[in-house]
């Protein structure tokens, strides 16, 4: 490979033999000192706790200490920026002379918080083993507690000469050009908090409610939320927001990250962004985008005050956490922090250490197997809940995290960690469990402390109400709390995040207006999201005047959102879904940072989907009132007393119970019967918990059926709680029908029957079927 004079002088480029020794730092990069004359201001420091943290020693002296983990680095300068009318550009560098277990460390006397600052890292630059240090390039602080400015990707801040000629090694020609100007800084942060005054809400798991939302989105055209502060951390503490939250009846918000994130560059290049962020970049920063007060360290305090408001309201906050790749990609991606600390240890490489490993299709993994790394993630875990109040997280692509050397190793050292960690194991912990790589798909497998995505109960409960289950029996086990999955090494039903839409896909109304992906406006030729949505139109593709339609769709949202508020394990529930919310058809809107996105509340206006909110509550409103709709154990189809009935059983639509042929015979309607007398659980006194009975009969047929109400020892009566055939649920209550009476049930319809007192039955057989818990 060789070069022109002119290329060189253009980019700047070096290159270097392999195996050979990066000189060592300059006293100048790109017409900036060098503050080698000041390094008698930086005192020893410590090597704890990493990150930049502010301090008074002992002696009254005020001031900043730096610690980086840089393994393989030569030297290490942190580098501080001042506000001095120059742009905030205007650099001051000082070399941190002491090395302690690999990390950098020193004190600054008389930086403050609020000061912004950087880290340049000197070493080998030998792409073909995997070397890539560049002190060219500005680094952010991978423990930044506050980030301040946009990341832009102009060819600068790449590591390599983006632009090479030839393409095919251009990620092996080092740029030398300065990224300070166009990357954003760490900000120091104060730590002025303790907490004292916040009360968590220590939800239990089977209690939950889970409603997944977007800071920004939730709140960008919420009519009383002050305009200001639309979008931002503060909008979602607006008593506004969170009234809704308290109306709808929701235990947690589960935020999509709001780890400092980065966009990706063929998104700008297209005039979009990322909108959901799983793009990480810091694992410490709340992301400053969303942010109202300020971003020079206001966004931490932002933050921890709207985590305390929703707690005063009862509500937990659970993060949607990336650490499985992080915004710089691939070897052709940007140099923006861990690529330019240590390469080599901070990411997964390939056989050819040029090349990254990828089981997350972002370009690169985390090498969580390395201490390192795995401090990295287990230090930002802890830090957001003992300092930034959270009380738990959901892991994107949990898979990923769980991988050994190759292979995912439910005793991996991450699982490991986490389990004997005492902060972490008192925190909810939710696994998207699965990543894109070979073995990747562990959905029942994580261990227990773990509750997964349950993307099976996704499946069944679509397919059933689109047609397209061949017969009950995984139905069954969806709605039972899937004990085929999960009634293993004492792990319980809540063990399921049982969802029907998440933030990926369609959203609840798309899922029965369009039979395929609409795209187009992502700007990727409509290539981009899953094609395998499960979802049905119900006669004709998005937009129509079709009255029949139109009453259809809508009584298909509330068989989903019924289904799923009355299943056992964790529901979760999306932003809108209660509501209507469209995003005209496309599943994968992660740059659509628009009204395509954002949570449309005048559909609040209208009464039809008013109405399907207030069902929601109503049906949150049940299942919080009793306890048999949210058990805390599988249930074992057997009575729990001598008199009493089985703990659950299922009927036909003939009123009899189901048999093992039953199970297998085609079917589009299932009977649920759940028996209040029989919970297999016990209050905090030690006695038996009881409560009401009741009857949950599907029916997904295209035509009206007449359904035999099962009669002794299950009920002598019924009352009719809710019917999903009516778009108003003021006129189900109070509809009594005796037991063993034949009622007609509307075609694609769901009723909720509370069983009225009557005769304790004979204690008979078990009854075969799903929700059993088996050995």
């Amino acid at each position: 490979m060789s070069s022109t004079p002119e290329q060189e002088t253009a980019y700047g480029v070096h290159f270097e033999a392999k195996g050979t020794k990066a000189p060592a730092p300059p006293a100048a990069v790109n017409g900036h000192p060098v503050a080698a004359g000041r390094r008698q201001a930086v005192w020893p420091g410590s090597p704890e706790p990493l990150g930049a943290r502010f301090r008074v020693d002992a002696r009254g002296v005020a001031g900043t200490n730096f610690a980086l983990w840089a393994g393989g680095a030569e030297a290490v300068e942190v580098c501080l920026f001042d506000d001095d009318g120059s742009g905030g550009q205007r650099e001051s560098r000082y070399s941190l002379g002491e090395l302690t277990h690999e990390i950098w460390h020193g004190f600054l006397p008389g930086v403050r918080p609020g000061r912004r600052y950087g880290y340049r890292v000197h070493g080998r630059w030998d792409p073909w083993t995997g070397a890539r240090w560049n002190p060219a390039k500005l680094l952010l602080d991978p423990c930044a507690r506050a980030v301040d400015g946009d990341f832009v990707l102009p060819p600068e801040v790449y590591g390599h000469v983006r632009d090479w000629p030839q393409q095919h090694v251009a990620d092996t020609v080092r740029d030398e050009r300065d990224s300070a100007p166009y990357v954003p800084k760490g900000v120091v942060v104060a730590d002025d908090d303790d907490w004292s005054d916040d009360r968590r809400p220590k939800t239990a798991w089977a209690d939950t409610v889970i409603y997944e939302l977007h800071v920004r989105g939730f709140t960008m055209r919420h009519p009383g939320v002050p305009e200001r502060l639309r979008g931002t951390y503060a909008g979602l503490a607006h008593p506004a927001a969170v009234e809704h939250l308290t109306r709808l009846g929701v235990t947690a918000v589960e935020l999509l990250p709001v780890h400092q994130f980065a966009h990706e560059d063929h998104l700008l290049r297209r005039g979009l962004r990322n909108y959901w962020g799983y793009n990480s970049i810091g694992y410490f920063a709340p992301h400053a985008g969303y942010a109202a007060t300020g971003t020079r360290g206001q966004q931490v305090g932002e933050f921890k005050r709207m985590v305390r408001a929703l707690h005063a309201a009862g509500i937990e906050v659970i993060l949607d956490v990336v650490y499985n790749h992080t915004a710089e990609g691939g070897e052709l991606g940007p140099t923006l922090s861990l690529r330019g600390i240590d390469n080599r240890r901070y990411y997964r490489l390939a056989d050819d250490p040029r090349r990254y490993t990828d089981y997350t299709g972002c370009g690169n993994t985390l090498h969580v197997v390395q201490p390192n790394v795995l401090r990295l993630i287990t230090d930002s875990l802890r830090y957001w809940v003992t300092e930034m109040g959270v009380d738990g997280f959901r892991f994107d692509l949990a898979a990923a995290l769980a991988r050994s050397m190759h292979d995912v190793d439910m005793l991996s050292p991450f699982l490991a960690v986490i389990a004997q960690d005492p902060v972490l194991r008192r925190v909810k912990l939710i696994a998207e469990p699965w990543d894109v790589g070979s073995g990747g798909y562990q959905v029942g497998a994580f261990p227990p402390l773990w509750t997964e995505w349950n993307d099976r109960y996704r499946d069944a409960v679509r397919d059933f109400w689109r047609g397209a289950l061949p017969d009950v029996r995984d139905l069954g086990y969806r709605l039972s709390g899937s004990s085929d999955l999960y009634a293993w090494g004492g792990r319980r039903p809540y063990a399921s995040v049982n969802f029907v839409t998440a933030h990926d896909g369609f959203t609840l109304r798309d899922l029965v207006s369009y039979g395929r992906k609409h795209n187009e406006a992502n700007g990727e030729g409509n290539r981009d999201g899953t094609d395998d949505n499960r979802s049905w139109n119900c006669g004709a593709e998005g937009p129509t005047g079709d009255p029949a339609v139109l009453a259809l769709r809508r009584r298909q949202i509330r068989n989903l959102l019924t289904t799923l508020l009355l299943s056992t394990g964790v529901p979760m529930l999306v932003a809108g879904d209660e509501m209507g919310r469209t995003q005209d058809g496309n599943n994968n809107a992660y740059c659509q940072d628009g009204a395509v996105s954002w949570v449309d509340w005048s559909l609040l206006d209208d009464p039809g989907w008013r109405a399907l909110a207030d069902l929601a509550a109503r049906l949150l409103a049940l299942r919080r009132a009793h306890p048999v709709l949210r058990s805390r154990t599988f249930f074992s189809g057997r009575p729990q007393s001598a008199d009493g009935l089985r703990d659950l059983a299922w009927f036909t639509a003939r009123g009899t119970e189901m048999t093992e042929a039953d199970w297998y015979a085609p079917a589009a309607t299932l009977g649920m019967y759940l028996s209040g007398g029989d919970i297999p659980q016990h209050g905090p006194d030690g006695r038996p918990v009881t409560d009401d009975s009741f009857l949950v009969v599907l029916h997904a047929g295209d035509r009206p059926l007449d359904v035999t109400l099962p009669g002794p020892p299950w009920a002598d009566a019924y009352e009719l709680l809710v019917d999903t055939s009516l778009e108003e649920q003021d006129a189900a209550p109070g509809v009594r029908s005796d037991a063993g009476a034949s009622i007609s049930v509307r075609e694609r319809s769901v009723g909720v029957w509370k069983v009225l007192p009557g005769r304790e039955g004979e204690e008979g057989d078990p009854s075969s079927g799903p929700g059993r818990k088996t050995e």
